[in-house]
């Protein structure tokens, strides 16, 4: 499954993960240097909001993809990856 943000230049989908990322930190940047209308801040705060959502979802698809190999019995089987938590 694919998840595209359609980008604000043309309307065009953004692509990947990283275009998506890029024009979340430029739909930021723009809100945060102010100086807007209402109406463009709420604007770019929904469009932030779905960029934010795009970008989440893609990352979860990937989490989902990355398996580590580990040998069972003599067999390498797919495991799912897991973060170790660091010992305290």
């Amino acid at each position: 499954m694919s998840f595209m943000a359609e980008s604000e230049a043309g309307g065009r989908p953004a692509e990947t993960f990283e275009s998506s990322l890029q024009e979340l930190e430029k739909t930021v940047a723009e809100l945060e240097a102010g100086d807007l209308s209402l109406e463009r801040s709420i604007e770019l705060f929904e469009r932030g909001m779905t960029l934010s959502e795009d970008c989440r979802k893609r990352l979860e698809e990937a989490e989902t993809r990355v398996e580590m190999l580990v040998r069972k019995d003599g067999k390498t089987v797919a495991e799912p990856f897991r973060l170790e938590k660091p010992e305290k």
